[in-house]
């Protein structure tokens, strides 16, 4: 069955091209057992408030439990990511990720491309290295997922491995997470998606030393896309450093310390951003936008949608050429109208704009009810604009 998504071009195909940006939204499939209706109306809610945002499509985590320190939330096994993701496709295409500890890899493989319609997968490795896992191991699902005609698939990044302390640890003279992109992009990996960052230095080493690399093979690099979480609690921030993100403790106490923790780690994660950009100018590295919320809170999946409008914005700014926002219609479920009708019974929130035409081009954000229709949102570059596209 073909993904119901009408866009003109796939997510993978975006993904997979160097010359344009991607702008993502992180989401995680409800759990394990969660009745099929209920995971519908879930993934309807979580698109229905995304429809304000011009995103080029969802990305659907695989969670697995990590063996290591205590989690300060607790493990919830999940549905399927694929399965989920089918769910969500009537609205944006998904990046489905899929952790490749698993003795029915191949079959997932044939059900996300064939049954759910899958085109984009993120591989990930197996949760740790000093445990037997079932399943494949990385390389062999790369080389498994490369003869498929139907996906194309990207692999993580993390630039918490591209530091002097890491290379240390593991005897080594210097970094070697570069090194590791680039074995899996010769094994077929289109894109890479960042863990969350909030320490913006390795990941400008990683940038470099990526491009570098890429210079000296003669290959072009390929697309990274940075992810980005807000944090409104000492709980979530111990969760994402759990996750092993790096953290310096000054951002930490800055964020934490604030009187708005939520607004002051939107603030620091867009300095983030800029810095990435204005020391990796002239790299000729690819870039694209996560956001996601990683808790439950209502501050931090609120503040994610204020984070992507202004690192969106941020990002296209940066490229020197015209970009606008366009509107698109897109199929209108019964419970999706019944997630807009709640949303505008919700108090007024800054998070919820009355923006002029004017406002639209320099926002990138403008949502509306048409006809009973749901409005999409999607960015157009470079000056113009084609009828019907939801992100060109």
């Amino acid at each position: 069955m073909a993904s119901p998504c009408q866009n003109s071009v796939s997510l993978a195909d975006k993904l997979a091209d160097p010359s344009r940006p991607v702008f993502l939204l992180g989401h995680v499939p409800p759990a394990k057992g969660t009745p099929l209706e209920k995971c519908q109306e879930i993934g309807d809610k979580f698109a229905a408030r995304s429809n304000t945002l011009a995103s080029d499509g969802f990305i659907v985590y695989d969670i697995q439990d990590e063996p290591r320190g205590d989690r300060p939330f607790p493990f919830r096994e999940l549905m399927d990511s694929s399965a989920y993701a089918a769910m969500l496709t009537r609205y944006n295409d998904c990046l489905v990720y899929k952790c490749v500890a698993d003795a029915d890899f191949d079959q997932w493989t044939r059900r996300a491309s064939e049954e759910h319609g899958h085109s984009a997968v993120n591989l990930v490795g197996r949760p740790s290295s000093q445990a037997e896992y079932a399943g494949p191991t990385l390389p062999a699902a790369m080389e498994h997922v490369r003869q498929s005609k139907r996906l194309k698939f990207g692999c993580v990044c993390i630039a918490e491995r591209h530091t002097m302390e890491a290379a240390h640890s593991r005897n080594k003279q210097y970094p070697t997470e570069h090194l590791n992109m680039m074995r899996k992009q010769s094994n077929g990996a289109d894109w890479f998606i960042s863990q969350a960052v909030y320490d913006c230095e390795p990941t400008i080493r990683l940038i470099r030393d990526y491009a570098t690399l890429c210079r000296k093979q003669a290959v072009t690099p390929k697309k990274i896309v940075l992810t980005f979480c807000p944090v409104s609690k000492p709980k979530t921030m111990h969760f994402i450093k759990w996750l092993g993100v790096r953290v310096p403790e000054q951002v930490e106490r800055e964020i934490l310390q604030a009187d708005s923790p939520v607004d002051k780690s939107i603030k620091v994660l867009c300095g983030h951003l800029r810095r990435i950009l204005t020391e990796c100018a002239g790299a000729g590295v690819p870039l694209g936008i996560n956001c996601e919320s990683v808790s439950i809170y209502r501050a931090e999946i609120d503040a994610v949608h204020e984070l992507f409008c202004r690192m969106q914005k941020i990002l296209l700014d940066t490229r020197g050429s015209p970009w606008k926002v366009q509107w698109v219609d897109v199929p209108m479920t019964p419970v999706v109208m019944m997630a807009n009708r709640e949303k505008e019974e919700e108090p007024e929130s800054k998070h919820a704009l009355t923006a002029t035409s004017n406002d639209v081009l320099q926002a990138g954000l403008v949502g509306a009810l048409v006809g009973g229709a749901l409005v999409g949102i999607g960015v157009v570059l470079g000056g113009t604009s084609k009828p019907g596209a939801s992100s060109m």
